[in-house]
């Protein structure tokens, strides 16, 4: 199979190296070649955080170049909008429409844009954006977005709910395990 790119972008402190470890792990169990780079940024200053997982045959390098990822999945509505420029024809950006104020909005010396969601699609790029906050407030946590946004990722491949489960099962504590799988339900038939 031909190698694919998914993103994983959104602002320190969301889950996204979460997010990633759980695909990687699904990913491993049918069997593909895997690649996660993470970059961090000011990832602990609230600043913007990407993460690439590639897979497919065989894999030799970590990084999405510019118009090559197959999907962008996005914690926060600005940073879908950010790297509309790595998704190639034809991928999809799959995002949350949480809007988290980056520094210059704070201060006062931007504000932040309107209507992102349409001005992507005006675009010609291909989005699925919805309420993932809400969901994970339902689900039991607001820190919950990155299973949301898993269980809306898990809709366009082809692996069972319940190799997701088991992924889920691997990579988060006991103890928030129901929380987890709740969120990722409430993404994928959302």
């Amino acid at each position: 199979m031909e190698t694919k790119n998914i993103m994983i972008v959104g602002v320190g402190g969301q889950g996204s190296l979460l997010a990633s470890k759980l695909l990687g792990r699904l990913l491993l169990t049918r069997g593909y070649d895997i690649k996660v780079s993470e970059v961090h940024g000011m990832s602990q200053r609230g600043g913007s955080v990407v993460t690439y997982v590639r897979f497919g045959d065989k894999v030799y390098s970590p990084i999405v170049d510019k118009g090559e990822a197959d999907f962008i999945v996005s914690f926060e509505l600005l940073e879908a909008a950010r790297y509309t420029e790595d998704l190639k024809k034809g991928g999809k950006i799959i995002t949350s429409t949480q809007q988290i104020n980056p520094m210059p909005v704070i201060t006062g010396a931007a504000c932040y844009p309107a209507e992102l969601v349409a001005k992507i699609q005006a675009a010609g790029m291909d989005i699925d954006a919805f309420d993932a906050l809400s969901l994970a407030e339902q689900a039991g946590s607001a820190k919950a977005v990155n299973i949301v946004l898993m269980g809306r990722l898990s809709k366009y491949f082809d692996f069972s709910e319940e190799e997701w489960m088991t992924a889920i099962e691997q990579s988060v504590p006991a103890k928030f395990l129901e929380l987890n799988k709740k969120a990722f339900t409430l993404g994928r038939d959302a």
